[in-house]
């Protein structure tokens, strides 16, 4: 069950972590305050999670008066919840402008284990400091696990080709990494909010206890003014999970919308 987890922790990664460098983003964000969107995970055809997004205003002070307060929280649904309960919540507060984070906090419940962060970003000097110490970034363009989530939405990709490979760099479980994302290119799917053109990427996995050798994992991102991941998929040692978006209120734009910076 532990590894059925780390599958899930997995994906929110993934999700949250898309696209080192310094990256190019939209001048104006793809998501507004009062913003709902409601994960559903399945490991092969029984439900093992849900978790939901939120955007609000913060009410945190900051040097930049327009910030964002972004949460989210799991938990483990089902027969899973019988053997191995889960409880996450995370919160991200952000600068509406850059979409760099000021602060980020974690409050985790798995089974018999748990685990509290409170993070503050120094991004001038590139660092960010924990409870366990203080971490240097590689770049001042860092993130943690949430807030990088939000900033994928609003990267600018008008010059990504099929193929191309990219970086964001983020911190999570007192480390600072980079994950590497591959663009595979435009594909229509058909999810429970019905048919949606989606941007198609391949974060990099690694081959262990939990995925196979030659194991892909995908990720649909809808190619519309919002820029929502509405699926991921992947195989495992035993099975495959998946995660699709069930709900969505408050966006804003209507969902399948183009805008000017649709693929």
């Amino acid at each position: 069950m532990k590894k059925l987890y780390a599958v899930i922790l997995f994906f929110v990664g993934s999700i949250c972590i898309s696209v080192a460098q310094t990256l190019p983003y939209l001048p104006q964000p793809t998501y507004k305050e009062g913003e709902k969107l409601t994960y559903k995970l399945r490991y092969g055809i029984i439900s093992a999670a849900t978790g939901t997004l939120k955007v609000e205003k913060s009410k945190l002070r900051f040097s930049n008066p327009n910030a964002f307060h972004l949460s989210a929280f799991g938990q483990t649904s089902g027969a899973f919840s019988v053997f191995y309960t889960v409880k996450n919540q995370y919160d991200s507060y952000i600068d509406g402008d850059t979409y760099l984070p000021y602060l980020y906090t974690e409050d985790i419940h798995e089974g018999s284990y748990s685990r509290k962060e409170y993070a503050t970003f120094d991004h001038n000097n590139k660092k960010v400091s924990g409870k366990k110490g203080t971490f240097k970034s590689p770049t001042s363009q860092f993130f943690d696990l949430l807030s990088s989530y939000y900033f994928s939405r609003n990267l600018d990709l008008s010059s990504l080709k099929k193929g191309d490979t990219f970086k964001i760099t983020y911190f999570l479980n007192d480390e600072v990494s980079q994950l590497a994302v591959q663009y595979v290119g435009l594909e229509k799917i058909n999810t429970s909010l019905g048919m949606v053109e989606c941007i198609k990427f391949s974060p990099e996995i690694k081959p262990g206890r939990i995925f196979k050798k030659d194991s892909k994992l995908y990720l649909w991102v809808t190619n519309d003014g919002n820029r929502i991941p509405v699926k991921a998929e992947v195989e495992i040692l035993i099975g495959s999970v998946t995660m699709e978006l069930v709900q969505a209120s408050g966006l804003k734009h209507k969902l399948g919308q183009r805008v000017s910076y649709s693929k």
